[in-house]
């Protein structure tokens, strides 16, 4: 782990003001050296399709997701991970970095995290995305579960095995780290998204109704869990009949989200396991010792420690902020250039 006495980033000059983003499917998180998180939106924005300009972007453009008229689209330009509408995506980072980066005459350096296992073709993308939205070249590149290591306090740097399971919006990532590298990882395209898909369909097959992307992440937040509660809740939710196309008002219990939510939760700890599978004798033990540390938003779903605790027999702890351990992670890193450099980074380096 980086010491608070590591010499300063190479390159840090007065008044440059370095940026961390953690460009998420669902959120987008921006951290500015000396200041800390400085942003925290929803990747979403809307579009006028006559044009194509921005007319909100972030919480605002959320807020309209379903209830746009035909010529405005609200839409999240990245899925599972990746960069699905490069266009939307660099008009979003641009409002963002002028959102914390007011000065004209100066491009902040930054780094920008992505998941482990996006081609090249994709990192390049992110790269020229950032570049085009006001970055100064070369925009550097993080793979998040590192970042997400870093930022939860991992010693990384060290000749001893840690694991990080970070499931994000459109990505789980697991990865078995020492030495400052990568010794194993997976990466499954099952996250939050695939668990709000998940209880939609069920709805529509229980219950013959339609519900909207937000009433769907309301349920699974405020009604979804990985393991049996001692006290069940249930909760109602407003959708669309899909035979009478009429608003319905349906109760729905806890237990019926988390049978909803059961396949995707499944593989999300089959991800862990298979991980477990490729990491060698020694890093394992280290594991064991040390446990399993969770980071991402999808970290948050009631009893997901304990049940991966059950299924793997080893500890889990959760990160102390898994929201935003990435973007911590990959600022601690650009803190640190010279002490993380290469291995940390990769492609960006000078």
């Amino acid at each position: 782990m980086a010491s608070r006495h590591q010499p300063k980033s190479r390159g840090a000059r007065l008044g440059s003001r370095d940026i961390a983003v953690d460009l998420g499917t669902a959120n987008t998180v921006i951290y500015v050296r000396g200041e800390g998180v400085v942003l925290d939106e929803p990747s979403v924005v809307a579009i006028n399709i006559m044009d194509g300009t921005p007319l909100a972007v972030g919480a605002e453009a959320k807020r309209m997701i379903g209830r746009t008229p035909s010529h405005i689209q609200a839409t999240r330009p990245l899925k599972d991970g990746v960069i699905a509408d490069f266009e939307v995506c660099e008009k979003m980072l641009r409002y963002f970095i002028q959102t914390v980066h007011q000065s004209k005459w100066s491009k902040p350096r930054m780094v920008i995290c992505v998941p482990s296992g996006v081609t090249g073709v994709e990192r390049r993308a992110v790269q020229e995305a950032a570049e085009y939205a006001g970055a100064r070249p070369p925009a550097y590149i993080i793979e998040e579960p590192m970042a997400a290591a870093i930022g939860a306090g991992l010693p990384v740097a060290e000749p001893t095995g840690s694991m990080i399971v970070d499931v994000g919006g459109g990505t789980t990532e697991v990865a078995v780290i020492s030495l400052g590298g990568v010794v194993a990882t997976q990466t499954s395209r099952i996250g939050g998204d695939e668990l709000d898909e998940a209880i939609r369909q069920y709805l529509k097959k229980e219950y013959g109704v339609d519900a909207g992307a937000r009433t769907v992440e309301e349920l699974k937040i405020g009604l979804g869990s990985a393991v049996p509660l001692i006290e069940e809740q249930r909760a109602e939710f407003r959708g669309r009949d899909l035979v009478t196309g009429l608003p319905r008002t349906v109760v729905i219990s806890t237990n019926e989200i988390r049978e909803a939510m059961e396949e995707p939760v499944a593989s999300i700890i089959d991800t862990v396991k298979a991980t477990l599978d490729q990491t060698p004798p020694e890093l394992s033990a280290d594991i064991m010792e040390r446990g399993i540390t969770l980071a991402g938003g999808g970290s948050l779903l009631v009893g997901l420690p304990e049940r991966l605790r059950s299924e793997t027999g080893m500890p889990v702890w959760l990160a102390p902020d898994p929201l935003l351990s990435v973007v911590i992670g990959a600022g601690m890193a650009l803190d640190h250039l010279d002490a993380y450099g290469d291995t940390v980074f990769g492609d960006g380096m000078e």
